[in-house]
């Protein structure tokens, strides 16, 4: 930006920022992002918080506020930055769209799953009265800058947790994804998606992977940035996960839920006849692989009634549900039989 090139350069003014970190990521890294803004000359407030899923509320919204209202910035100039994973991401998204109704911010994913979904998109919020993300705007950040070195301080859960969301994008649109996951999964996790010369065996499978997932959500989001069309294939696995969630918070993290939801609706692809016996067995034991959970006690037949009702509601009256039709290739449906439901959610528990 010239103008912000002018200020730096200039000396007519010093250079602020407001940072909001993740008090683990703070912990690990804080250090050093104190020092590079200070290295740098540029005043600043780093506001450390808790951000998980219990403390994701218009109060800490409004928290942060108090504290950049306190700071003072120049919303033209001076960007608010997210450093952490999806949660803090949100947050920090919905706070910047609200301040003067709308000040420009910067993400900076800490968390696999938040390196390829959360930095993705123009999409922030807050859950409220036990329904998740139930307030929120469609803002999109100025940047988002990614960097996987973050990723290597992450529990392998956590990795397995992000796997979930790549898979996703891989079963929908890629199948080169879906085999990369395939091949590469293990590898992936026990390396924490850093990239090493002397893999010959794997290439640089966590570059490939990560900028794959990227690209295919960018894909689908980009001409839908405000999802005025609600058929939308990156919604698959978020159909009965959001209630699945918070319903049993916090035993589950998002990817996760996520994946217990495609796999109850890989089953369902199956007892459509979309897939065949043997994509289906592919798909969960590449779940497996991941180490991903493919059920949950929690994911009763009532609750998932209950799920997808409430998918009605926000989704034009129709439940457009994203189902695999084959591996890497998916389609919207909307004329799937509550008698077809349950006999795949029979199937899946017996299995």
């Amino acid at each position: 930006d010239p103008q912000q090139l002018e200020l730096a350069t200039s000396g007519k003014r010093r250079l602020r920022r407001f940072i909001v970190i993740d008090e683990v990521v703070d912990e690990l890294y804080g250090s050093k992002v104190r020092q590079y803004f200070e290295e740098n000359n540029v005043q600043h407030k780093i506001l450390a918080l808790r951000t998980t899923e219990e403390t994701k509320s218009m109060d800490l919204v409004l928290n942060i506020l108090q504290e950049v209202q306190s700071f003072s910035i120049d919303r033209r100039t001076e960007p608010i930055i997210a450093i952490g994973g999806g949660v803090c991401l949100d947050i920090v998204g919905l706070a910047a769209s609200l301040y003067r109704r709308r000040t420009p911010y910067i993400r900076v994913p800490t968390t696999l799953l938040s390196y390829v979904d959360a930095s993705v998109g123009a999409k922030n919020g807050v859950n409220f009265l036990q329904c998740k993300n139930k307030l929120g705007g469609y803002t999109p950040p100025v940047a988002s800058f990614l960097d996987r070195s973050f990723i290597q301080s992450i529990p392998r859960r956590h990795i397995s947790n992000g796997l979930g969301e790549i898979l996703k994008m891989a079963l929908m649109k890629h199948k080169g994804l879906f085999d990369l996951l395939k091949s590469h999964g293990k590898y992936l996790l026990d390396t924490k998606f850093q990239s090493y010369s002397g893999s010959a065996n794997h290439g640089d499978a966590a570059l490939q992977t990560t900028r794959i997932a990227i690209e295919t959500m960018l894909e689908e989001l980009a001409p839908n940035l405000w999802e005025d069309d609600l058929d939308r294939l990156v919604d698959f696995g978020h159909l009965i996960s959001p209630e699945l969630e918070m319903r049993v918070l916090p035993s589950l993290m998002h990817g996760e839920a996520v994946n217990i939801d495609m796999a109850f609706m890989t089953y369902v692809a199956h007892a459509r006849g979309l897939i065949t016996a043997d994509e289906k067995e592919q798909i969960i034991q590449c779940m497996r692989g991941l180490e991903l959970p493919v059920w949950h006690g929690g994911c009763s037949w009532p609750l998932i009634k209950t799920a997808l009702r409430e998918r009605l509601k926000h989704s034009g009256g129709q439940p457009r549900m994203p189902l695999p039709t084959g591996l890497g290739v998916a389609e919207i449906f909307n004329d799937t039989s509550e008698e077809t439901l349950e006999r795949a959610y029979k199937l899946w528990v017996r299995d």
